[in-house]
């Protein structure tokens, strides 16, 4: 029997993924702690949490995370984009003279930010000028839509921002009238073979003012929020991104998640 393994903080994530899978005959078990017991290594295991979370526990649990890597969206063909996204380091973006999006690209050291100059990130005294970060056009998204993608299918998806405002209307309900513009969108960027892709992960798109739709980036499907998607539709994404570390294949192992001490 599979076992889902969650991590000790409830979410409603954690709690609607550990529901379908009891619904779906798994054994669900949420650690108390970070440490993993004895009896759970070498088990059938399937790892849902955040990325903390499961970096910690993954090699205990004998499992390899698979995720895209941060290159994936710099890499991703322009008319996907819609913008210009690139991989740099802290030192370069802090001499920027124009208004950019940049975020970290390994850690979330800090804040996703819009700058209209340099000088507004963390100094030296707070990051290394070595710290890799992305930095990407400042545009304006109307829309976005979450999508988990099994083997190059959408199998579910949601809204989950508007204008930067989470979606999620009063009555707890995620809709919008896109959703099947979305849906044909991300079908289009999955099924291409121009876009590489892990066989399992989250990829989020949306709609830039006065540009059109394009992929706002790529997450792992281990350790990325359901919003309104369907929790039994999401429970067989999960265990394709988190395999047993002797059961990676040669084409997996491309997208197996970096530990820190990998990193360059």
């Amino acid at each position: 029997m599979r076992t889902l393994v969650l991590p000790p903080r409830y979410t409603p994530d954690t709690i609607a993924i550990g529901r379908a899978a009891a619904i779906a005959g798994w054994a669900v078990e949420r650690l108390s702690g970070w440490r993993v017991p004895d009896w759970l290594r070498g088990q059938d295991v399937t790892l849902y949490g955040e990325p903390l979370f499961a970096s910690v526990v993954a090699a205990d649990l004998g499992v390899a995370l698979l995720e895209p890597p941060v290159e994936w969206l710099p890499g991703l063909p322009a008319h996907y984009r819609q913008r210009d996204v690139r991989l740099a380091m802290l030192e370069e973006a802090r001499r920027l003279h124009r208004r950019a999006f940049v975020k970290p690209a390994d850690e979330k050291c800090f804040a996703p930010v819009v700058i209209d100059s340099g000088p507004e990130l963390p100094g030296e005294d707070i990051l290394p000028g070595n710290t890799r970060i992305l930095i990407a056009d400042a545009v304006r998204w109307e829309v976005e839509f979450r999508c988990f993608v099994r083997e190059r299918k959408v199998v579910t998806l949601s809204v989950y921002l508007r204008r930067g405002e989470l979606a999620q209307s009063p009555d707890g309900t995620w809709i919008d009238e896109r959703t099947e513009a979305a849906h044909e969108f991300a079908t289009s960027v999955c099924t291409d073979p121009a876009v590489a892709l892990p066989p399992a992960v989250v990829v989020d798109v949306g709609l830039i003012e006065s540009r059109g739709w394009a992929v706002v980036e790529a997450n792992a499907a281990w350790g990325s929020g359901i919003y309104g998607s369907d929790p039994s539709a999401v429970l067989p994404v999960v265990p394709r991104s988190c395999l047993r570390a002797d059961a990676v294949t040669a084409d997996d192992d491309r997208w197996v998640a970096k530990t820190p001490s990998d990193r360059p």
